[in-house]
């Protein structure tokens, strides 16, 4: 059943952004095409849980709808790419929004909740509190695990987040996989308390970790997000 046929019958723009990226899996889908095009596999990678079928399904109805195309970039050995039309690049602020309101309400994840490395940069995207980091430039280097590894960088309010690490970072922040970052930026220890019991470990100085959870927060008031740039 495509985005077409599945309707609310309700003349309300909810209703109708339900009925385009509603459905299960639509927004996770948009969440990983909001950094750009991805191979139908790399979207697999990133969704392991997603049912092949569904995947398909959920790709040709909001590739119907107008949220989504398809494109063959003659860079690619397999050239077939998604990625969002202008109409669903609108999405971006939302699901900041989205993931902060929701970002509120986790705990601590499961042993088969899936983190990746899509999630991990919205994350800090959703956090980012741009009015506090007016006239601050810093960058941080955040370590996940081996394998997961961003880096934040921040000037003058505008926030840049990448995969990898940064050779001039100000801070490396080593989070494990577990909730350590989550509870700092939750308010939930003080970060001088979190490097002394070994809840994180960091290369710099505690104070710019500090000044991390002064500028990444789920705690604070949203604010205008003018200084994130997602795509």
């Amino acid at each position: 059943m495509t985005a077409q046929t599945r309707t609310y019958g309700q003349f309300c723009g909810v209703a109708r952004a339900l009925e385009l990226v509603g459905e299960r899996w639509a927004l996770l889908v948009v969440r990983d095409l909001v950094f750009g095009p991805k191979r139908y596999t790399e979207l697999q990678a990133g969704l392991p849980k997603i049912p092949p079928s569904i995947l398909s399904a959920r790709l040709n109805e909001m590739e119907s709808a107008g949220v989504i195309r398809r494109r063959v970039r003659a860079d690619l050995d397999a050239g077939l790419v998604y990625e969002l039309t202008e109409y669903g690049a609108e999405l971006d602020h939302i699901l900041l929004d989205l993931g902060l309101w929701g970002a509120r309400s986790l705990s601590h994840p499961g042993p088969d909740d899936v983190f990746t490395l899509d999630a991990a940069i919205l994350s800090l995207y959703t956090t980012f509190q741009s009015e506090a980091a007016g006239g601050v430039q810093v960058t941080f280097e955040i370590q996940y695990h081996d394998t997961m590894i961003v880096h934040a960088m921040i000037d003058d309010g505008a926030l840049k987040v990448s995969e990898g690490r940064h050779a001039a970072a100000d801070l490396v922040i080593r989070a494990g996989q577990g909730p350590a970052l989550l509870d700092l930026i939750g308010g939930q220890i003080a970060p001088a308390e979190a490097v002394a019991t070994g809840l994180v470990s960091i290369e710099g100085d505690v104070r710019d970790l500090e000044l991390f959870t002064r500028l990444f927060t789920l705690t604070a008031a949203p604010t205008p997000q003018e200084g994130v740039v997602l795509h």
